[in-house]
């Protein structure tokens, strides 16, 4: 038994080699818990992929970061570190899509997440190989879209999450309850997650499991840079903001290029424009290379409250242990 406290009250929860739990997602991915790794850019490497499957949840590799010959290296690498389920995430606007696809193929990986597009281009080829596919959405419009296109589970998030969003700025309160009386397939629920307190919000929002990532992300395994991580750690809530929507909405860490975009776009500057100021390899620049004033560090409101960093496996037990302790604080507090 494990002791764990909620609002100043212990709480006894089995280990979590003591009990089984099963549901949609544990038995779609054939994973322990059902917490899922975000597939990040320039964070979520083989290294933190399979750190979060060999702790019960499943891993995802960020492929939107990587040439093609770098993402085998990724999967080869992730296989030999694991012998449980791992993914890939595949942002669809990226270049060399196909290529990433044929290789996620020839190297037998069974799970995909793909963003950013539309899942009718590649959902069907996937699951003819017996890959498991799952697509995130931002809106109900779009998860009933990607139910239509045969996906296996739908991840809804929410505008509070890191990295590219939706433009509507719907809120996970408001989208997983929407999504899930919109769709019957497995849902995931992300943005704004990154404790067992939020797990429990989620599920009660009729979620089936959770997709986690600027936890993973500040992880010792995530291969953002040590200033990227430094510069999450002293943020407070607030720091971060939506932006660049003309181009493609994206939430940032408030600095230097931050306040230079946002300030050409209140200037009414043109998509061209606002290209040119982006220009390339930002993202890399700032996460990656760990240039916190002229890099795009691309993170979620969730930022505000985390305040240490850990290995991923600490984090994949320390949510489950606080989503079953939380539940069972909710159930005392109201008498069941």
């Amino acid at each position: 038994m494990t002791e764990y406290s909620i609002h100043n009250t212990q709480y006894s929860i089995p280990d979590a080699d003591s009990t089984k739990f099963s549901n949609q997602i544990t038995s779609l991915f054939g994973i322990t818990y059902p917490i899922i790794q975000a597939g990040m850019i320039w964070c979520a490497g083989w290294e933190l992929a399979s750190a979060v499957s060999n702790a019960g949840g499943l891993g995802l590799i960020g492929s939107g970061s990587m040439y093609p010959d770098i993402l085998r290296e990724h999967i080869r690498k992730c296989k030999a570190a694991t012998d449980k389920p791992f993914g890939v995430n595949v942002p669809l606007l990226y270049p060399d899509i196909d290529q990433h696809i044929d290789i996620i193929i020839e190297e037998g990986v069974k799970i995909v997440f793909t963003s950013a597009g539309n899942p009718k281009t590649w959902t069907s080829l996937l699951k003819s190989h017996g890959i498991k596919v799952v697509h995130v959405v931002s809106s109900v419009k779009f998860a009933i879209k990607s139910a239509d296109a045969g996906v296996d589970a739908v991840v809804a998030e929410g505008f509070e999450a890191g990295g590219h969003n939706g433009r509507e700025e719907i809120t996970t309160l408001v989208l997983i309850p929407a999504v899930r009386d919109a769709i019957k397939i497995p849902l995931i629920a992300a943005g704004g997650i990154g404790s067992g307190r939020s797990m429990l919000a989620a599920i009660a929002l009729g979620a089936d499991g959770v997709q986690v990532g600027t936890r993973f992300a500040l992880s010792s395994e995530s291969s953002g840079h040590p200033n990227f991580k430094k510069a999450i750690l002293e943020s407070n809530e607030g720091d971060t903001t939506l932006t660049m929507k003309a181009l493609t909405p994206v939430r940032l860490l408030h600095n230097k290029f931050y306040k230079e975009i946002t300030e050409a776009e209140k200037n009414g500057a043109t998509v061209d424009e606002l290209k040119a100021i982006l220009g390339r390899g930002r993202a890399k620049k700032g996460m990656f290379e760990g240039d916190i004033e002229n890099g795009e560090l691309e993170i979620g409101q969730v930022s505000g409250y985390i305040k240490g960093i850990m290995p991923a496996g600490e984090i994949v037990k320390n949510i489950w242990e606080e989503y079953m302790a939380s539940g069972m604080a909710l159930a005392a507090k109201n008498g069941f």
